[in-house]
């Protein structure tokens, strides 16, 4: 080998050797990247404070609606949106709250979600969507669970549930939850209409 290929090899090298650094640093890790809010969480980020909440309930197919006013405080926690509404308290003094953990997964391309509601023996909700949605709206299915059956004896009912939640403005958003009894009727029902508007 001449002097002059030698000196070549040896830059080429040092060349090379110079570069992997700065590949390194321009292709982060996958996990890395994943882990960042992504434009899905980002806009769940603008929904983070104290919002009014209208509680509109159907208690059966054709039931008369009820109405509870309450207040839903929002934050992040890493890459999911926080929750927690807090209900005005009952006749026995007992506050009752409502959590939920909602954020969109990149990795899978779905959103996540399971909610706890201490005014019912339900337990943790989890949901999931088909898909990132669209126009505004998120849809989310629940694992089936059993809910109480009216009367005094504890009778397991299986509850079929789903949620949509709309973006209806940077001050307002909705969420609407239908169920389904398996009854035999096959028959679905809007249960539960929460309207929230931010504080200003």
């Amino acid at each position: 080998m001449t002097f002059r290929n030698a000196l070549m090899a040896a830059t080429a090298v040092l060349l090379l050797g110079s570069a992997v650094p700065a590949l390194a640093q321009q292709a982060p890790s996958a996990m890395a990247r994943m882990i960042e809010l992504g434009p899905e969480n980002a806009r769940m980020a603008q929904r983070v404070g104290t919002w009014d909440v209208v509680l509109t309930a159907w208690a059966s197919p054709g039931a008369a609606p009820t109405t509870i006013r309450a207040v839903a405080k929002r934050r992040m926690i890493g890459q999911a949106l926080q929750e927690i509404i807090t209900y005005p308290r009952g006749a026995d003094g007992v506050e009752t709250q409502r959590l939920d953990l909602l954020s969109y997964q990149r990795v899978e391309g779905r959103w996540k979600y399971v909610s706890l509601d201490t005014r019912v023996p339900a337990g943790l909700m989890p949901a999931f969507s088909f898909g990132p949605g669209e126009d505004g709206r998120i849809t989310l299915v629940f694992e089936p669970f059993a809910f109480p059956a009216p009367g005094v004896a504890v009778v397991g009912q299986l509850l079929s549930m789903d949620q949509v939640i709309t973006d209806q403005g940077p001050d307002r958003d909705m969420k609407e939850q239908r169920f389904m009894l398996a009854d035999g009727t096959g028959r679905m029902w809007l249960a539960n209409r929460y309207a929230f508007t931010r504080r200003k």
